[in-house]
């Protein structure tokens, strides 16, 4: 779209906002205390979540969600067919039949969570795909489309399956962008489909608006060649000024869903810079234009104020001698030919010409408008470095500091995205944020820069590639999510190969992005303090040497990662080929990651963590500590009956010292620990338990804090604290915890030696108790699935816990009991298990399984065991009930980060409801 004056209203009529505004109040009921919807026309109707699920294996990657209550179809591909690239988007789902999962329906009954009324419809798993064409390759993007039969609802559809087809007159695609028009008439001839036209800037906006409120690291800042992500208030999103620079400029304000108009425009844009640098320099290719920028050096064609001022300043105006006064400008006086001049030059100053001619037009117009917040999108700028840098300059300096420019993650997809939005049934206006998860498979692979071959859509295909194309050792400089010239594959990206085979980060065509996934069940953990600024990562891996240490890390156990996850196959052939591939995959994740850190949005190590177990579940490794978990699960039941009767013969007060000392003990086994995989060879499980309760000594290191009168660290018990809270002072005794839920870190003797008694001793005082675990696997973690079992076990030597696993559903005959409403649970205090939504060694209360939410809202006290969730996250997070924390440090370097400690040192703070201490750690 050009960029020439002209204003557009996007008037809405009345009674479409009272129906719009009567709907969000509706769905802000169905689902007290949750952010707000996101909406766009809230008079369509909505795909139908009621009752949605997780259906499934659960150890497998991306379950499918179960919509239970859906009649209809969805559409699945929507376009934007734009004069250089041709962007889709689509959704991909797959029929599964439902697990019979009894201890789910057991939680679902006991804590009301309804699956509605099932009926015999598709099961549709949720993944917003992103990819792109170039439009001149029209043909590869029709390919694409056919050989996925996304025109027809995808191979995974129902209408697929069953062999029936619509007829071609019926197959209607939104689509938007000027080759909706210019190309009508190919994809009817070829795919048999109608382009339904959406408006481009209705779409523009619309997808903006999604992005800004569906994903949490989507905006951020350029500056200097540093990225900085931005978290957007959703409550307080509008107005902003959204700019869309493609072949010229239009500048729009946005007031809210649905509301915007266009203010502004103009016809120097990305297409002048195109159409010029052509002209000048003969480049063959947009990117090659760009590409020639990064080499350039604009002072040999511009004018500078120090040409003027004879090297000077003109500090009386503020400006500096490198100021442009003129682009262009020396050539005026120079007698040379357009052959003379260097097109690296040539490129440079034409890129920052019109690049700060469109930070200050769109400065202006925020001016005008009273705006501070102005997001940048288009092809024009399409993740470039030094775009975005000159651009944010131009905003800054015009502002003088006091706006940003600010730029998305997405922002190529925009109109897709929103031409996807406008059908009837696309679902995504009850979505909330924390209900969309984005991962990075393989989509298509590169080396060095260099693109290989289709976008790879099987497993087989991806381990073939890598056999052929990457040898041991090869040094991946570029990521491995990437697919051919001018495309991108599911999940992928694209990016230009700079000099030679090295890839130059300033030299990025295209912004990384993964696949969506929605995931309807997924909530806020209730018992926050402050959602808005909980962050679960405790260490900033923004800091480099932080980011080099954790790689290292990673990649020295990198080999014992893939020896386990072959055993765990049986060592065949075909899963020693899947791990030295997966081998290959994660190191060209993390070279991407050392290259760029923010190439996948915000890094923490929390997300790291899940990108390894994502990628080891991509090459279909399930669990690769299977028979390690086992075998320490069956060893540690063994020596519990023993553990059990010594606790009974202590009084109270040493028993509960007792419990602490065991599961901060028990946390020693951990195979995600370097030093504690050496203890392994050098005792049984039993052996190293009772060698850690014997070393350790109080005063443990629990909660140790600078604050403003202290300038030395205090080492901090906070065993007292809580033994105050359980036991009271003398005769007067403290009322128990209503629910507590334990956070399970590892199997085998950190469950079973460690957890389960201390929820044994509140079940003897009372308390209700939940266990959280995994809901897929991750390295040695107990997943939930796999708890039951263990405590069935455990049951069959104490009362106390099977009375317990009775009352909670856990024992199978207790199981079918619950679900017939057989078992009186006024007998004992229950013992549950629930899942909590992840699939890593760490968790982030920002979104956490709809059972464990369910189970949180009558709990008062939270115990987090284990390194991931104590201390890599959650160790400064605060909640509305009492919470402990729980772990043995297992790592030199985060010892002496969190509280100067050292290898093995414990931790054990004691957070009581409403304390606002605030620790400050270095």
């Amino acid at each position: 779209m050009d960029g020439t004056p002209n204003n557009i209203q996007n008037d809405n009529k009345g009674e479409k906002l009272k129906e719009c505004n009567k709907k969000e109040e509706e769905v802000k009921e169905m689902a007290p205390g949750s952010s707000a919807p996101i909406h766009r026309s809230s008079s369509r109707l909505q795909l139908d979540l009621s009752g949605a699920a997780i259906q499934g294996n659960f150890e497998e990657r991306n379950p499918t969600i179960l919509l239970p209550n859906q009649s209809d179809d969805i559409s699945h591909l929507a376009l934007d067919i734009g004069g250089s690239l041709i962007k889709l988007v689509y959704f991909s789902r797959h029929e599964e039949q439902s697990p019979d999962d009894k201890r789910k329906r057991s939680i679902k009954k006991r804590f009301g969570i309804s699956n509605g009324s099932r009926r015999s419809y598709p099961i549709l798993g949720g993944r917003l795909h992103f990819v792109k064409f170039e439009t001149g390759k029209l043909n590869e993007c029709l390919d694409f489309i056919s050989a996925k039969q996304l025109h027809r609802g995808g191979l995974d559809s129902p209408s697929w399956h069953s062999g029936t087809r619509p007829e071609d007159n019926t197959i209607i695609i939104k689509a938007t962008g000027g080759g909706a028009y210019k190309f009508a008439d190919v994809f009817k001839e070829r795919l048999g489909v109608s382009l339904d036209k959406e408006d481009e800037m209705d779409c523009l906006v619309a997808g903006a608006n999604f992005l800004l409120k569906a994903i949490r690291h989507e905006a951020f800042t350029h500056m200097e060649g540093q990225k900085e992500f931005v978290q957007i208030d959703h409550n307080d999103l509008f107005p902003y000024l959204l700019v869309n620079v493609g072949s010229g400029v239009s500048i729009i304000k946005v007031d809210g869903d649905g509301k915007f108009q266009r203010v502004s425009g103009t016809n120097v844009g990305g297409g002048t810079y195109w159409g010029l640098g052509r002209l000048l320099t003969k480049c063959n290719s947009f990117d090659e234009l760009l590409e020639l920028s990064q080499q350039g050096d604009n002072s040999n064609v511009d004018m500078l104020v120090g040409d003027i001022y004879g090297g000077m300043d003109y500090s009386k105006i503020g400006l500096s001698a490198s100021t442009i006064a003129s682009s262009f400008g020396k050539t005026i006086s120079e007698s040379k030919e357009l052959s003379d001049y260097r097109p690296e030059d040539i490129s440079l100053s034409l890129l920052r010409m019109i690049s700060y001619n469109i930070g200050q037009i769109s400065y202006l117009n925020a001016l005008r408008y009273g705006l501070k917040r102005i997001f940048f999108g288009g092809f024009f700028i399409r993740g470039h470095a030094y775009t975005m840098d000159t651009i944010s300059f131009a905003v800054h300096f015009w502002s003088k500091g006091q706006a940003q420019a600010m730029f998305l993650r997405h922002e190529g997809f925009l109109g897709a995205l929103g031409a996807f939005m406008s059908y009837e049934k696309h679902g995504l206006d009850v979505l909330r944020a924390h209900q969309l998860v984005e991962r990075f498979p393989m989509g298509a692979p590169c080396v060095g820069g260099k693109i290989h071959g289709p976008p790879l859509g099987d497993l087989n295909e991806k381990i073939s590639w890598m056999e052929k194309f990457v040898q041991k050792g090869t040094e991946i400089t570029a990521p491995v999510p990437m697919a051919p010239p001018g495309t991108t594959g599911v999940g992928g990206f694209e990016r230009p190969s700079s000099r030679g085979n090295a890839l130059r980060s300033d030299a990025s065509a295209a912004l990384n992005i993964g696949v969506l996934h929605l995931v309807p069940t997924l909530e806020v953990f209730p018992l926050l303090a402050d959602p808005k600024i909980y962050e679960p990562n405790t260490i900033d891996l923004s800091d480099h040497s932080e980011l080099e240490f954790w790689f290292m890390v990673l990649s020295e156990h990198l080999p014992d990662l893939v020896a386990k996850a072959v055993a765990s196959e049986g060592g065949t052939d075909d899963a020693k080929r899947r791990g030295d591939a997966f081998a290959r995959a994660f190191s060209a994740h993390l070279a991407r990651l050392m290259e760029e850190p923010a190439a996948y949005g915000k890094l923490g190590l929390a997300n790291l963590l899940e990108l390894r177990e994502e990628c080891l579940r991509e090459f279909q490794f399930v669990d690769a500590y299977i028979t390690i978990k086992q075998r320490e699960n069956e060893a540690s039941l063994a020596v519990l009956p023993d553990l059990l009767i010594e606790l009974d013969s202590m009084n109270e007060e040493e028993r509960l010292l007792a419990l602490i000392e065991g599961v901060l003990a028990a946390n020693i086994f951990d195979w995600g620990s370097r030093a504690c995989v050496d203890l392994y060879h050098k005792g049984t499980i039993i052996e190293i338990y009772r060698m850690s309760r014997k070393k350790m000594q109080r005063p443990w290191r629990a909660s140790s804090y600078r604050n403003k009168d202290l300038l030395s660290k205090d080492k901090v018990d906070d065993f007292d604290m809580f033994k105050k809270r359980m036991l009271g002072c003398g005769a007067k005794k403290p009322p128990p915890h209503r629910r507590a839920l334990l956070f399970v870190d590892n199997s085998g003797a950190d469950v079973v030696l460690g957890m389960l008694p201390l929820a044994r001793e509140l079940l003897r005082r009372g308390t209700e108790v939940v266990l959280v675990a995994n809901s897929l696997p991750a390295l040695n973690d107990v997943t939930a699935n796999e708890l039951p079992e263990i405590v069935a076990e455990a049951a069959k030597h104490c009362d106390i816990l099977r009375k317990a696993a009775e009352a909670g559903g856990l024992l199978v005959d207790a199981m079918v009991s619950v679900e017939h409403g057989l078992v009186d649970n006024s007998a004992s205090v229950p013992l549950m298990v629930v899942e909590n939504g992840c699939g890593g060694p760490c968790i982030d209360f920002r979104q956490v399984s709809s059972e464990l939410a369910a189970a949180a809202r009558d709990a008062d006290l939270i115990i987090l065991e284990g390194m991931g969730r104590a201390l890599h996250t959650n160790f400064n997070a605060r909640f509305r009930c009492d919470a402990l924390k729980l772990a043995m440090v297992k790592n030199q370097r985060l010892a002496e980060k969190l509280f100067n400690g050292n290898i093995y040192d414990c931790v054990c703070r004691f957070e009581p409801t409403g304390e606002q201490q605030q620790h400050n750690f270095s």
